[in-house]
């Protein structure tokens, strides 16, 4: 099912959107923040994308693929809520990627608040968490205008500062 914000339409992921989902997630430039890096193979992306698509076999949600409204043929990212292990606990998260030629437009922005919104309101989950890098100030900013607060810090990355978690609840 296909779900829609102002400018954005939001799918479930197909097995043919590993290829863009693969070059998102292989540009330096997505992944400054990110402690693993790029991904380095396609490879690795399968591995990846195919637990997404199981993740949406299991729970009848995920992350979506991000198109335009403008231009539904081509995918702009990769955002939505998924279950991740923040140390031992499992989480709703909120996570996001986006090809960084539509950085700085807001969808990031509107993505999360709708996600946070269908996390309430549609799979009724009282509480979704974002976790992020102290360094990232721009998806910060992101989690703070979608009405997420500083909940917490978590040491993921060792010998590295904390990562921020952030929490909307009902």
């Amino acid at each position: 099912m296909t779900h829609q914000t102002d400018r954005l339409l939001l799918a479930p992921p197909q097995q043919p959107d590993v290829e863009r989902y693969f070059e998102i997630f292989s540009d330096p430039d997505t992944n400054l923040f990110n402690p693993s890096g790029p991904l380095k193979s396609f490879t690795d992306a399968l591995e990846i994308f195919s637990k997404n698509l199981l993740h949406w076999q299991e729970h009848d949600f995920g992350s979506w693929t991000i198109r335009l409204k403008s231009s539904p043929a081509h995918i702009i990212g990769f955002g939505g809520l998924s279950y991740k292990k923040y140390g031992n606990d499992l989480k709703l998260n909120l996570g996001y990627r986006f090809d960084k030629n539509h950085w700085g437009k807001g969808y990031a922005t509107e993505l999360a608040k709708y996600a946070i919104d269908f996390g309430f309101n549609t799979i009724s989950k009282n509480e979704i968490w974002a976790m992020v890098r102290p360094a990232n100030t721009v998806s910060i900013k992101v989690l703070e205008k979608s009405g997420m607060l500083l909940a917490d810090e978590l040491d993921d990355v060792p010998g590295d500062v904390k990562s921020l978690v952030f929490k909307a609840a009902r």
